[in-house]
């Protein structure tokens, strides 16, 4: 089995060397990851200037762009055939709820799930404060999860987005699949004056809290357990379809 494995939080993670571990036992594991820090960089696309990709050892590439670039050039133009599984993290910080939508770790993912492979986005929940980072948990949950999909892909255009908890292994509640929840932060924008007297800003607060179910992903992390949330990449709002239909704008 050949395992691609990409992040947002850049080639020298830690995260990505302890999900490099969780993959080995499972296949041939390649490494195409963002050169920098790229967390909130979404599924944007370096479209107007060029890339730069630095081979860093067997099967190891830095690429000057976002998470998408990297697992772009990965399928399309530096590994040698297409890999039977994609992995994207692990991020230092949740992606829980609407989370989802800022996610370079899960845009990863979700580029490879656009090439109709099956991809896992892995993110390890760090609460404020915490000086102890338990990757062994986050490796424990990376490794089941993944030899699940290479055994049982979930279908073409899904992703697996899995959040776990920073416990020790023998506290971790189990898995859990959990739909997305709303997940609020409070806004703030600070704006600041530079040495020539222009302003300029910093914009993004901390968590506030999640709203929705409390079998959602965020209150089901929160309380211990890794959470498993399959996504699609249609994103169709089909319970509004009739309600756009009574709009009368047809014909």
């Amino acid at each position: 089995m050949r395992i691609l494995l990409s992040n947002d939080d850049g080639i020298e993670a830690v995260g990505l060397a302890a999900l490099e571990r969780a993959m080995a036992p499972l296949g041939e594991v390649w490494i195409v990851a963002p050169a920098t820090e790229q967390s909130a960089k979404s599924h944007s696309f370096t479209m107007y200037e060029p890339l730069r990709v630095n081979a860093l050892g067997p099967r190891r590439f830095s690429v000057s762009g976002t998470p998408a670039d990297a697992v772009y050039l990965a399928l399309h133009g530096l590994l040698p055939e297409r890999p039977h599984l994609v992995v994207s993290g692990i991020n230092r910080g949740s992606n829980l709820g609407t989370d989802v939508l800022y996610s370079g770790t899960v845009a990863a993912a979700r580029e490879a799930a656009a090439n109709d492979l099956p991809a896992l986005a892995m993110s390890l929940h760090v609460p404020e404060g915490a000086t102890t980072l338990h990757w062994d948990t986050a490796v424990h949950v990376a490794t089941r999860v993944a030899a699940a999909l290479l055994a049982r892909p979930i279908g073409v255009g899904h992703l697996l987005n899995v959040n776990v908890p920073n416990v020790p292994l023998a506290e971790l509640g189990g898995l859990r699949v959990a739909p997305l929840a709303r997940r609020r932060y409070a806004a703030m924008v600070k704006k600041t004056i530079d040495p020539r007297g222009k302003p300029y800003y910093w914009i993004g607060g901390p968590h506030d809290r999640f709203d929705g179910e409390p079998d959602a992903d965020g209150p089901l992390c929160l309380a211990g357990y890794a959470t498993l949330t399959p996504m699609s990449l249609d994103m169709t709002a089909h319970d509004g379809i009739d309600a756009v239909h009574a709009l009368g704008l047809e014909g």
